[in-house]
């Protein structure tokens, strides 16, 4: 195979009836093992945007359903068990309960109000659990809008509440009172500036938020979540909170939303590089991409709205890990990428992105791909920023699961 860097990673996925047939599957659940999230059609759309075969395609959607990266197989749907309304609908979120009823709620919806409408009823309720299912919920529904796909589009909305783990925007500042940070980048160094101040009893707080109690759980986690550990973790942070978090940096208000998505991507990809294959940190990377075309299907006042959850979830994120990258190195980071491009011959930069592209199929670890594709669709669009194109080279690996998985898991 010889992926060709060309203007395929901006084109629509319909191109091949395989694939969109894929897209479309209904056998499996979304989840498997408890909280896992079934990735498979993120997969797809990343492997169709960088060009492999639809014949692969298929061969590799198989494979992950017959066998994931985790040694589980996924697992197939489930019958409804209740009839979702648009009187209930709301009583679902974060039940983790009923993912087909919420299926067939949300087909309904789309039937009789087309699509645009429902994102527009939708999601703003939704957009403050965009951390929940580790932001695998945000994913499907913002990369089925991205590949035009209608099932997958109705699939993320309902994973949407299923998983919904809120970023509590209710506890952030007005944006009058926050920080005069001019950019997201300012106000990485700004945290990460802070975390250095306080390490030692930062990181000993983080630990002892995260911590899954002996006994009875906080209020408003679920059972699954302190199995997971992970998503236990970011759901305590969110729902804890702290000043470094809430309070709302003035560049969300006073800048045009595009500017905060472009700068959100350069100061993202450089905490990815900053810990070169963190699982973590690829996630945001990836759920970010979600999240503005999850925005670009809503009203301006709501764009804003999603790039300010997006910014406290990234945080709660990042802070749940406990150890917050040091501002030095971020600033090294920038020195040297912040006005990189790669110019010149772009025959080379063109045989670069082939190799890694091809590594990326590699690759049985589908965020891999899905890192690919990000990263090459933002060095073109910004016309070859350098940075986006060696952070596509640095893969992750499928991290072990903890010992609560020798618990089964919750209903």
């Amino acid at each position: 195979m010889n992926p060709e860097v060309t203007s395929k990673a901006t084109s629509n996925v319909h191109h091949s009836p395989l694939v969109e047939q894929l897209l479309d599957d209904r056998s499996h659940h979304i989840e498997f093992n408890g909280h896992l999230s079934n990735h498979v059609k993120h997969a797809v759309v990343a492997l169709a945007r960088l060009g492999a075969a639809p014949e692969r395609i298929k061969a590799y959607y198989d494979g992950y359903a017959t066998l994931t990266t985790y040694g589980y197989g996924l697992e197939p749907a489930r019958p409804a068990r209740s009839r979702v309304t648009e009187d209930n609908w709301k009583d679902y979120l974060g039940r983790r309960t009923d993912f087909t009823a919420l299926c067939e709620f949300f087909d309904r919806q789309e039937r009789e109000l087309g699509m645009d409408e429902v994102l527009r009823r939708y999601v703003p309720t939704l957009l403050p659990g965009w951390v929940g299912a580790f932001t695998h919920a945000t994913i499907h529904l913002g990369w089925a809008l991205d590949a035009g796909n209608r099932w997958m589009t109705i699939e993320g909305l309902a994973y949407m509440v299923f998983s919904y783990v809120s970023c509590h925007p209710e506890q952030v500042s007005a944006p009058d009172d926050g920080p005069a940070d001019a950019s997201p980048l300012d106000s990485l160094f700004r945290v990460a500036g802070a975390w250095d101040d306080d390490r030692d009893a930062l990181r000993d707080w983080a630990r002892e938020i995260g911590t899954v109690p002996d006994g009875e759980l906080p209020a408003g986690i679920h059972p699954e979540l302190a199995r997971s550990g992970l998503q236990y973790r970011n759901a305590r942070m969110l729902a804890e909170g702290h000043p470094l978090i809430d309070d709302i940096p003035a560049w969300i208000a006073g800048q045009p939303v595009a500017a905060s998505w472009e700068q959100l991507y350069y100061a993202v990809t450089l905490l990815y590089l900053s810990r070169p294959g963190d699982f973590v940190l690829l996630h945001l990377l990836t759920s970010l991409h979600a999240m503005e075309q999850i925005a670009d299907r809503l009203p301006e006042d709501l764009r804003r709205y999603a790039v300010t959850c997006f910014w406290t979830g990234m945080l709660g994120v990042v802070f749940a890990l406990a150890d917050f990258p040091g501002e030095s190195k971020l600033k090294a980071l920038h020195s040297a990428f912040g006005e990189a491009v790669d110019a010149g011959d772009r025959d080379v930069w063109a045989a670069d992105w082939r190799l890694t592209v091809a590594r990326s199929f590699e690759e049985e670890e589908e965020h891999n791909p899905k890192l690919v594709y990000v990263m090459r669709l933002l060095w073109e669009r910004t016309s070859g920023r350098s940075v986006y194109r060696h952070a596509a080279a640095q893969f992750t690996a499928t991290p072990a699961l903890p010992p609560s998985f020798e618990e089964p898991p919750t209903e």
